[in-house]
């Protein structure tokens, strides 16, 4: 089959592969669209903090983001399984330690992580590879353009939730990217006030396109006293500037990383009296981004700018930066 495969920095190239297998406990799906994401970047830069701490390696076949159909079950796995749409945890855990067993596989210190880590391969190809246990099934209302989008989805309601806003809140969201506009379209259905704020203005620009009040660095800063602020950027002043935005007693919310590390005075948490949460991964909310995608609730749909084949995937990484003002998001399908 045909597979996106990068062998180095900045080195990439469609290439044949076997088909893979299912084992035991495993199916095969036959992929319909994935996600291109930051992380998918940083393996084709060569910047990403996995290849320096030996946790992935070249060559590596990317894709985390994704949806497709079950073409292939193996031994122990439930044949009802044939022919449904699914899209699936990203975080394999061993299942076994102590963290797999309080349901925090996503934290599991030898989990694989599809296309990212361990050397699972990927969900840019035709075929799929997937443990039956981390599937979960996609109703007919959730397309394939909103299937590929479960995953930053459920980061997005991961953050969203630890938020802890609801009706006549004020949000913040830092970050008008992917995630950062999914934890703002899960508040909006929630019925927060919603602001954004970013760096780049065709990104802002974007924002206002699906009408929420977004701004620029450039710009005066919001007025303090958010009920909560999310970070969903790569700016290492940003967790510092959160703090000083929200409300004391309030909630600040960290999805986003960045290169350098970032700085943040624990006393100004100390003494705002703040509750400060991390979000790794959307383990734990895929069901949950599953139904309020089919129920209509939440449409990450307009965030996709354009979809292409496996042979366009190098272009859209070289490029890394947004077309201006174009939606975040860029899907493949492998068999276009």
């Amino acid at each position: 089959m045909r597979a996106f495969v990068i062998t180095g920095p900045r080195a990439a190239s469609v290439v044949a592969v076997a088909r893979p297998v299912a084992g035991r406990g495993e199916v095969v799906v036959d992929v319909e669209r994935a996600g291109v994401c930051g992380t998918d970047g940083e393996f084709f830069s060569g910047e990403m903090a996995y290849l320096r701490s030996g946790e992935a390696a070249y060559p590596i076949r990317i894709g985390h983001e994704w949806c497709g159909v079950v073409s292939s079950v193996g031994d122990g796995v439930d044949p009802a399984w044939l022919g449904r749409r699914v899209t699936g945890d990203t975080m394999l855990g061993c299942g076994s330690c102590v963290r797999c067993r309080g349901g925090r596989q996503h934290l599991c210190a030898d989990r694989y992580e599809v296309g990212i880590r361990g050397g699972w391969p990927g969900a840019l190809a035709e075929q799929l590879a997937m443990p039956a246990r981390a599937l979960h099934p996609l109703p007919d209302a959730v397309d394939p353009a909103a299937g590929a989008l479960v995953e930053p989805g459920a980061n997005a309601l991961r953050a969203f939730t630890a938020a802890g806003v609801s009706t006549a809140d004020r949000l913040l969201v830092v970050g008008p990217g992917t995630i950062g506009l999914l934890v703002a379209l899960f508040a909006r259905a929630a019925g927060a006030s919603v602001a954004l704020l970013g760096v780049e203005a065709g990104s802002v620009r974007f924002a206002r396109s699906l009408g929420f009040a977004a701004s620029t660095m450039d710009d005066p800063l919001p007025p303090a006293g958010f009920d909560a602020v999310v970070d969903a950027s790569t700016g290492p002043d940003v967790p510092a500037l959160a703090l000083d935005l929200v409300e004391p007693g309030k909630r600040v919310v960290y999805i986003g990383l960045s290169e350098p590390p970032s700085t943040v005075d624990t006393r100004t948490i100390v003494l705002r009296d703040l509750t400060v949460t991390g979000v790794l991964s959307g383990s734990g909310a895929l069901a949950g981004t599953i139904e309020r995608y089919a129920s209509g609730a939440v449409d990450p749909r307009p965030l996709v700018a354009t979809t292409v084949g496996l042979d366009g995937v190098a272009e859209v990484l070289a490029r890394r930066a947004r077309v201006d003002g174009a939606a975040p998001k860029v899907l493949v399908d492998p068999r276009a």
